[in-house]
């Protein structure tokens, strides 16, 4: 049905399109900077409040009258417009981009008008972003105004560095730092911005006030506002000793910084920046699905943050690096058969994009995935494609690279003796601790750390139980397994019903809680002390059935929670991964 209204509505735009070419049937004859164009008034009046207006109430002289002079807009652009009004088609570039939208502003042709924004917010780059946005404004294009101010705060510190930093308005200036926008660079450094910009300009000291009244001083540590102390300026001594004195204690600027600064996981500034839950990927009622969902804590929704720029895949390595998220390898599908790949992928939140990174040496899925410190990621195990693919081969290729993030390179480790796949891995410090797993069809209890300074693999206690397709998580010197399965003695899979603890100071585990729902498949992350399972299969049926449900557990009071209809996932999923990792809290 759609398709055929859509073919007769192109039909009919033809044919008055080929009337006005040949000066048939046209009622009216617009006049700009000396043009002549030929059209209908009931054309015109349809597709602009502007000329609908001037043509339907009888009250207006342009409504009796045979030839219209237009002021204000240029011949050119409306040529494009009255075009656009026939045929829908509407050449757009870089040099008429704004002339056009001047015009369907002022006469009120929403369709180009949003077509001259969309071009625009694609075309936004460093050498045009103040220009755009000033554009949007003029013009009250605030959605537009938006995207080129947020791409300005997430490259501010490249920004800075060009003259158009010193063009900005001061209530440019004022404006995005009001708004919370994310930034690229530490709050101090923005101080020190500000404080650059005032003197450049001159600006008198009531006006750097208010910039600095803006300023997020709850991110900047008791250390780093001393450093600002020997800027010799009297002006921020004297707004500093009165902020402190204010509104600001050492409890609070250590409270806000604390876990950012123990985790080192956080982003290089928390301003407009919030803990979010990821969904990533994994199975729905749809399919297989490269979705990555967010879970926003300020609004208690789920939201679509973005999709992983590859085919449809599973099984892939994911890891957060410096609040970066790191797609690497994993397997897709084509015509029932499984291809494992070595490509990766890097995602910025603060800048909503991907881009591709160095492929590993060795394709590999089902495999655990790592960050330590702050350049470091660690592959180990999974199953692999390669040409020789016998045990003592990968042996001596290693089952373990190193990706890093500084050269872009991969680099093979000393290998766990164990080869696994289906196992879990977590870091504490600067050690990788990997558990479980299968190894030649034999489900592995065995627990082992890798230090990374020494490159040295050291075997560890066991499990309680063997286990695969489970998930570790650290928090402070605990190490904790959750989920998973095992096999009984007929081979039948049997979940593991327990939360298991492992204490790196006593290499000893215990039982930490019981699952209340225990599940396949289900995604397993830490949100602060928090242990969260999202979605899963839940196997208490004949067949297992998936489910949306989200559990936490609470390991300061031992306490588990379930919200539903809040942070239960909007489909049912299983076989997805997730990590919390900080989002831009007006995304959504």
């Amino acid at each position: 049905m759609s398709t055929s209204v859509s073919q007769a509505e192109k039909s009919l735009l033809r044919g008055l399109n080929r009337l006005r070419s040949q000066g048939k049937l046209t009622d009216v004859t617009l006049i700009v900077e000396g043009h002549r164009f030929k059209a209908h008034r009931v054309v015109l009046a349809a597709s602009s409040d502007y000329f609908c207006a001037m043509f339907a109430d009888c009250a207006m002289i342009e409504s009796r009258k045979e030839e219209v002079t237009l002021y204000g807009v240029s011949a050119r652009a409306m040529s494009r417009i009255i075009v656009y009004i026939y045929t829908s088609l509407l050449e757009l570039n870089v040099d008429n981009v704004e002339e056009t939208l001047a015009a369907a502003t002022h006469v009120q042709v929403k369709e180009v008008i949003d077509r001259c924004t969309v071009f625009m917010e694609q075309k936004i780059s460093m050498d045009n972003c103040l220009a755009i946005a000033s554009m949007a404004e003029i013009y009250g294009q605030f959605a537009l105004a938006e995207r080129a101010y947020r791409y300005i705060c997430a490259h501010l510190k490249e920004f800075a560095t060009t003259s158009d930093f010193k063009e900005m308005k001061l209530e440019q200036l004022h404006y995005i730092l009001s708004c919370n926008y994310p930034i690229d660079i530490p709050e101090l450094e923005l101080v020190r911005l500000l404080c650059s910009y005032g003197f450049e300009l001159q600006l008198k000291e009531e006006a750097l006030v208010e910039l600095l009244r803006l300023i997020k001083w709850e991110f900047i540590s008791t250390e780093e506002m001393k450093t600002l102390r020997y800027q010799n300026h009297s002006l921020v001594e004297e707004y500093l000793a009165k902020v402190q004195e204010t509104s600001i204690s050492q409890e609070t600027i250590n409270a806000s910084l604390d876990l950012c600064l123990r985790l080192g996981q956080g982003p290089t500034n928390m301003r407009g920046m919030e803990l979010s839950l990821l969904k990533i990927g994994g199975f729905e009622w749809k399919g297989l699905t490269n979705e990555i969902m967010c879970f926003s804590t300020s609004k208690m929704k789920w939201y679509e943050l973005t999709a992983i720029p590859h085919i449809d895949q599973c099984n892939f390595g994911t890891a957060v690096l410096n609040n970066e998220l790191f797609i690497v390898g994993g397997a897709y599908d084509v015509c029932l058969k499984e291809y494992i790949h070595p490509f990766g992928f890097r995602y910025c939140p603060l800048r909503d994009s991907w881009v591709t990174i160095a492929p590993i040496q060795l394709d590999r899925c089902r495999f655990s995935l790592n960050a330590v410190g702050k350049q470091y990621l660690y592959a180990v195990g999974g199953s692999v494609e390669y040409e020789d693919s016998s045990e003592d081969a990968l042996r001596r290729m290693s089952n373990v690279e190193r990706y890093d993030i500084v050269t872009n390179t991969w680099t093979y480790m000393p290998s766990l003796q164990e080869n696994r796949s289906q196992h879990a891995g977590v870091v504490v410090g600067d050690k990788l601790y990997i558990s479980g797993g299968i190894h030649l069809a034999t489900i592995l209890a065995s627990t082992w750390c890798f230090d990374t300074k020494t490159e040295c693999w050291q075997e560890l206690a066991p499990m309680p139980t063997p286990c695969c397709d489970h998930v570790l998580v650290a928090i402070d010197n605990r190490i904790y397994a959750c989920g998973g399965w095992h096999e009984t003695m007929r081979e039948s899979r049997v979940l593991v019903e327990h939360i298991y603890a492992y204490d790196i100071p006593t290499n000893s585990w215990s039982v930490e809680t019981k699952i209340p729902a225990p599940k396949f498949y289900s995604g397993v992350t830490t949100m602060r002390r928090t242990i969260i399972f999202v979605g899963g299969l839940d196997s208490t049926e004949s067949i297992d059935r998936a489910s949306s449900e989200t559990m936490a557990y609470d390991v300061d009071t031992g306490k588990w929670w379930h919200h539903k209809d809040s942070w239960d996932t909007p489909n049912d999923v299983w076989e997805s991964t997730c990590v919390t990792m900080y989002v831009p809290s007006c995304v959504s």
